[in-house]
């Protein structure tokens, strides 16, 4: 089955679907058509092709809003641990410093105050950052399943019209079928009465 070649209304494609389903040669005695079945599946794989791509891309906002988190978590770990190193190296530095000096002590309580301020600072921007990326992630995937629903409701409603008109065609065939059939029915008992 061939693909379309570019983008073509769900609409245009529910009304080809229609008319083939029309154009197809009536049962005799039934409410059955006869279609081409491979011009309603060519039909159908143009009607997945021509899915509207807010759908497409809502599926890709989520991929994208993982990503997000994923990278916020990742820096932050990097923050976290830059903090850490850096904790570490002052820490080491105002020891060996503390060696030199009468008030060891106090130095090295002063650069433990200051690691655990730098490491809290850091903590922080890093919490900051997962925050504000998982909130506009959140926001963007919000914005994209409200456009999704909306495209979902307009073309379920649009699916239903279209079968309800189907069914009332069928219908209003069936009750010519069955008008002819009475009046062959009739044509016969009038022969009948006839050669009698």
């Amino acid at each position: 089955m061939s693909e379309p070649k570019e983008y073509t209304p769900l609409n245009d494609l529910l009304l080809r679907i229609d008319e083939t389903i029309d154009s197809g040669a009536t049962v005799p005695f039934s409410n059955k058509k006869m279609v081409d079945g491979d011009q309603l599946h060519e039909l159908v794989d143009e009607v997945r092709m021509s899915i509207p791509p807010e759908i497409k891309r809502a599926q890709e906002l989520e991929v994208q809003r993982k990503a997000i988190l994923e990278n916020s978590k990742k820096e932050a770990e990097e923050i976290k641990k830059s903090a850490e190193d850096e904790k570490a190296t002052i820490i080491k530095d105002a020891k060996a410093e503390a060696d030199k000096l009468v008030s060891q002590q106090e130095i090295i309580e002063r650069a433990n105050q200051y690691a655990k301020e730098q490491v809290e600072r850091s903590n922080q921007e890093a919490a900051d950052i997962i925050n504000q990326a998982r909130a506009e992630a959140e926001n963007i995937i919000a914005d994209a399943n409200n456009k999704k629903q909306s495209i979902m409701d307009a073309m379920v409603a649009n699916i239903n019209s279209t079968l309800s008109e189907t069914a009332e065609l069928l219908n209003a065939d069936t009750e010519r079928l069955n008008k002819s059939l009475a009046d062959v029915n009739r044509m016969r008992e009038a022969i009948s009465k006839l050669s009698e």
